[in-house]
């Protein structure tokens, strides 16, 4: 499984640092603990890169989901 981003570059390099760790369920306390922030800090910088309008998509191979692999079934 994987998680993609998409619209990363329209970020600063410390929204895209909070949107990742955010993204994977991190609360505002852990990210502002592993950033050496304070988590209104990270509160802000979510907020701000929401509005800026990235868009998560999670990456699910069909093998987990127990689905055939492409091309197979047709």
């Amino acid at each position: 499984m994987q998680l993609e981003i998409r619209g990363l570059e329209k970020l600063s390099f410390r929204e895209r640092q909070v949107v990742a760790l955010k993204e994977m369920g991190k609360s505002n306390e852990e990210v502002a603990r592993q950033l050496g922030l304070s988590p209104s800090s990270v509160a802000t910088l979510y907020h701000r890169a929401r509005s800026k309008g990235y868009q998560v998509v999670l990456v699910i191979p069909a093998e987990i989901l127990g689905l055939p692999e492409t091309g197979e079934g047709e």
